[in-house]
């Protein structure tokens, strides 16, 4: 059993009662509320006649079926059902006193954006959300879990959940990711490694140079897809990274008041001689990006890779390979590099933050990796192909505005790209952002079962923002490098 890591620490730290069950009861820092998963908890709340527990330690925010067209998110939605869903998220947070970055915020957005970008999300926290990318906010040392609705509701009237403790999986990551490859192809390589189901019953904390070299947009990148690959949460250590990041967030404190909380956020890390359940070491030097040939994020290789024979696989791995690539209709033996695209997606909790668009900008400009700095200060050097439609969505209205005032937005609208305003959009076309029929989709998004994305028969490549931009540039799956040298 693990001791002395982070995730033991804040879990103590939490743990309210051992309850009957085995379970342990455990305090919720920080819940984050959308339209989808919280009104019938609100409901139940109603039923019971109770209130709010901890009202200022709940945020709201809408995402998933916001318009991200500007002219569609008058009100009332032309969605009767998303303007349902709204209308009763507006109708809750307003009765319990949530704070709520609403339409019209300019901090509304991805929840799992908005509350990193804002500094609600802090190192030895635990985070809790009905939606499973909660994972994401292990980023910045936290622990956060997705809950469905029936937790939810015992947040909101008590502030806890009952939880049980999970092994910890050290994940050493040796080596530097070089140029085009970044912390979405690494996680991509890793649920490759360790399949779905790999880390079933864990949680994992990321570490090694190449995760420490990271900004903190990546590790969010990365610990965003921890879900992905069946860990319950994971997370990377709290260090200067993300202190700089978290210093002058509008809710991170201030002054004396950060140094002490450094001073907390410090003890949390994991000690030197910290005992994990498990270690799985990767080397991120020889990593190429990765693109997904079939329909979970597992059936991934890199761009320039054959497609393996379902034969050449585990053999309980064979007929799912089959029946993916049936659907795909990739050819085995053969690199997913050079397939037709029909549509290209940037955004998502995943990679719809700031440096997500800047390295995909870099690409439309022509220029280095190491020159996402310098973007927005040009025209593109490359359009978007011919029949490609190329949609960007930032993952919040900060991150839009920033890149509006940087001149990088001007860089999408110049290349061909359709630059909307923010939401969950085309990673679960619950907004009608969607493909149609067998459209082909290389997307910077977590997930690509059949019918994620909207229509049954069409197809998603989830890729980095650089392989998912210079694909729509070639308007066939493209590594990056290729457009860029």
């Amino acid at each position: 059993m693990s001791d002395g890591t982070l995730y033991d620490k804040v879990w103590e730290r939490h743990k309210v009662e051992e309850l009957p069950d085995g379970r342990d009861q455990l305090f919720v820092g920080l819940h984050l509320i959308h339209e989808v998963t919280s009104p019938q908890a609100f409901g139940m709340l109603r039923e019971r006649d109770l209130e709010v527990a901890f009202p200022e330690r709940t945020v709201a925010t809408t995402d998933h079926v916001v318009p991200t067209v500007s002219d569609e998110r008058e009100r009332p939605l032309a969605d009767d059902q998303a303007e349902t869903m709204l209308s009763e998220l507006e109708r809750n947070v307003s009765e319990a006193g949530v704070r709520f970055f609403g339409l019209g915020d300019d901090r509304q957005g991805i929840t799992h954006v908005v509350a990193p970008e804002q500094g609600l999300t802090r190192p030895g926290m635990t985070v809790a959300c009905g939606d499973s990318h909660t994972s994401t906010h292990g980023a910045l040392g936290a622990v956060g879990v997705g809950i469905g609705t029936s937790q939810i509701r015992d947040v909101l009237s008590t502030g806890c959940i009952a939880a049980e403790k999970r092994d910890v999986r050290r994940i050493e990551v040796t080596g530097s990711l070089d140029g085009w490859t970044s912390a979405k192809d690494l996680i991509l390589t890793l649920i490759r490694r360790l399949g779905v189901d790999g880390g079933v019953g864990h949680v994992y904390e990321y570490g090694g140079p190449a995760v420490r070299a990271l900004d903190v947009e990546g590790r969010l990148a990365l610990c965003n897809m921890s879900i992905e690959g069946g860990a319950r949460a994971g997370y990377v250590q709290p260090d200067e990274t993300t202190y700089d990041y978290l210093r002058g967030k509008p809710f991170a404190p201030e002054g004396e008041a950060f140094a002490a909380a450094r001073e907390e956020w410090d003890a949390v890390r994991s000690d030197a001689d910290a005992t994990y359940d498990d270690v799985v070491t990767v080397d991120a030097d020889d990593l190429e990006p990765v693109v997904t040939w079939g329909t979970n994020p597992a059936q991934a290789v890199g761009v320039t890779e054959p497609v393996p024979e379902p034969s050449s696989l585990p053999e309980d791995e064979r007929e799912a390979a089959r029946t993916a690539q049936a659907h795909t209709g990739v050819t085995p033996g053969e690199p997913v590099a050079g397939t037709a695209v029909d549509v290209v997606f940037l955004g998502t909790c995943t990679n719809g933050r700031v440096s997500d668009f800047r390295r995909a900008a870099a690409v439309l400009e022509g220029r280095g990796p190491d020159e996402t700095g310098a973007v927005g200060d040009g025209d593109p050097v490359h359009e978007v192909a011919d029949g490609v439609r190329a949609v960007a969505v930032p993952g919040s209205e900060t991150v839009r505005e920033r890149l509006e005032a940087g001149g990088v937005a001007d860089t999408f609208r110049a290349a061909g790209f359709d630059w909307r305003q923010a939401g969950c959009s085309m990673c679960l076309a619950m907004n009608g952002d969607e493909l149609v029929g067998d459209e082909l989709c290389v997307s910077s998004s977590n997930r690509n079962y059949v019918g994620r994305q909207g229509s049954t028969d069409a197809r998603t490549v989830l890729a980095s923002p650089a392989t998912a931009t210079a694909s729509a540039v070639r308007g066939v799956v493209t590594d990056p490098r290729e457009v860029t040298e």
